[in-house]
């Protein structure tokens, strides 16, 4: 197996990352508590627990009182800063008044972002920064000073994005004077795009694919470490029953619980061990701050190394709900 490419870079070993976006209660002005902050703890100190060593934020999660209590629980515990890796995102606009939501790379948005975003943290640098969906006013000219500056500052070590295509990062990277390390994409047995992309080559059912030709093989080529959000997919594999679930996804779900059954582990161990079980070295972005459920995913590694070629079919095609071409 080959070695991660974001260990190669030196950023991280961890295979999984804690996504922080539920920290700090809603997506509203009412401000953080103790509680919040309690919550936190926990699921950094679950997370921690199972090997975790990296953090996922944005500026815009809970309109930024996700940062500013993680920055709390830093403050609290001297000396973890240096023990983790912290990655956070920029290029996203809430909307505002008249104002729509909107998306900016603008050089003076992207500095302005990282200097909210160290502030509310209380750290000097960002481990990475991932510029969150593409805009399409996007210079990448504009970017690569903003990326230049912030590295040479020490501000930011590495840099990556979100949601974007290969002709997108291509766009980018003919600019810039360092690589894009991760490319964060939406991959579950719920979100299937980046198999069926692959799969339905010169097949009319490509038409229907919603993920961008050639990703996953560019990033592998090009050593760009593959993140999945929304790996778990809600919990809709692992015991969270939402309403009007298609019979596949009931079936799936079923499967899932009876390879945790016979393998000795959880549900979620077998849900992520799936996507990790991928040659992209797939590293999922845990999205829960519920500590049960955190410590729930720590035998996904090892059931990504268990998991054989059968297992893996039988749980991407059950989660299609129709047979490959």
């Amino acid at each position: 197996m080959r070695i991660m490419p974001i260990e190669k870079r030196g950023i991280s070993d961890s295979r999984l990352v804690l996504g922080c976006m539920p920290f700090g209660g809603g997506w509203n002005s009412e401000p953080i508590t103790q509680e919040h902050i309690k919550e936190a703890e926990k699921a950094v100190e679950a997370a921690r627990s199972i090997g975790i060593t990296m953090f996922d934020h944005a500026n815009i999660y809970t309109r930024g009182k996700a940062e500013e209590t993680f920055g709390k629980v830093l403050k609290a515990q001297p000396g973890l800063r240096e023990q983790i890796v912290i990655q956070s995102k920029c290029g996203i606009r809430l909307a505002e008044g008249d104002l729509p939501g909107m998306f900016d790379f603008s050089y003076s948005h992207i500095l302005e972002s990282v200097e909210g975003s160290l502030k509310r943290l209380g750290t000097d640098y960002l481990d990475v920064l991932l510029l969150h969906r593409p805009d399409p006013l996007v210079e990448p000219e504009e970017v690569a000073v903003a990326f230049t500056k912030l590295k040479e500052s020490g501000k930011v070590r590495h840099f990556g994005v979100s949601n974007m295509s290969v002709g997108q990062i291509q766009f980018l990277e003919r600019s810039l004077s360092m690589p894009l390390v991760v490319n964060q994409l939406e991959m579950s047995l719920a979100h299937l795009h980046f198999l069926d992309e692959t799969v339905h080559v010169n097949q009319q059912a490509g038409t229907a694919v919603r993920f961008a030709e050639g990703l996953m093989e560019f990033c592998r080529t090009k050593d760009v470490q593959i993140q999945a959000w929304g790996p778990l997919a809600q919990g809709r594999f692992s015991g969270r029953a939402l309403p009007d679930e298609p019979e596949h996804i009931v079936r799936t779900a079923e499967l899932v619980k009876r390879l945790a059954e016979e393998k000795g582990t959880t549900r979620e161990a077998i849900v992520l061990a799936w996507l990790m079980k991928h040659p992209a070295l797939i590293q999922p972005v845990i999205g829960t701050a519920n500590p049960e459920r955190i410590t729930a995913c720590q035998d996904a590694e090892r059931q990504a190394e268990l998991m054989t070629r059968e297992e893996w079919y039988t749980l991407y095609v059950s989660a299609r709900g129709k047979a490959l071409p």
